[in-house]
C-alpha cells in the first residue's frame, strides 16, 4: 500500500460517501484511477466494507454495555453463533486476560441488559460495564501514521 492507497483509505474512513470525484482531486489522479485503486484495496481485504454511523441514542438504545465473559474453548463455536444471532451485540472480541470474551451490546432498558447476561451466563461468569460516556467514539484506524510514530 503506498502513501496514495492510504489516502485513499483514511479519507474513505472519515467519510464512506466520498466522491470519486474528491478523492481524484485530493489525490491528484483521475477518477477511474481511484476507482481502480479502491477496488484494488476492497479485493486485498484492506476496506471490508461502508458503515453509515448512528446515534443508538436517539434510536432509543439508552445503555451501551461492555460485558466481559469467561467462555471454555470448546464452548465458543456455539457461542460465536450466539453472537451472531443476537442484533443488540455491536461487536464480539475474543481477549486475553481473567475472561476470554469483551462484547459491546446496545439494549433500550437495563432490564433487557439484565436478560441478556443471564442468558449469556450459560457459557460462563460474567462482568458487566455500562457506559456513562463515550469521550472518543469509534475512529479509523490511522494509516497515515508511520509505525512506532503517536503524535
Amino acid at each position: 500500500m503506498d502513501d496514495i492507497d492510504k489516502k485513499i483509505v483514511q479519507t474513505l474512513q472519515k467519510n464512506a460517501r466520498a466522491s470519486l470525484k474528491n478523492i481524484a482531486e485530493n489525490t491528484f489522479l483521475s477518477s477511474p484511477a481511484v476507482s481502480s485503486r479502491i477496488e484494488k484495496l476492497e479485493r486485498e481485504k484492506i476496506i471490508t466494507g461502508y458503515h453509515a454511523s448512528v446515534d443508538p441514542m436517539k434510536l432509543g438504545y439508552h445503555i451501551i454495555a461492555f460485558v466481559n465473559l469467561d467462555v471454555s474453548p470448546v464452548d465458543k463455536i456455539q457461542f460465536y453463533s450466539y453472537m451472531e444471532s443476537i442484533p443488540n451485540v455491536l461487536e464480539c472480541n475474543c481477549v486475553t486476560g481473567d475472561y476470554s470474551m469483551l462484547i459491546k451490546v446496545a439494549f433500550q432498558s437495563t432490564m433487557e441488559l439484565d436478560i441478556f447476561i443471564g442468558q449469556l451466563q450459560k457459557y460462563g461468569k460474567t462482568s458487566t460495564q455500562i457506559v456513562f460516556s463515550t469521550p472518543v467514539g469509534p475512529r479509523g484506524v490511522d494509516v497515515m501514521a508511520e509505525l512506532g510514530e503517536i503524535d
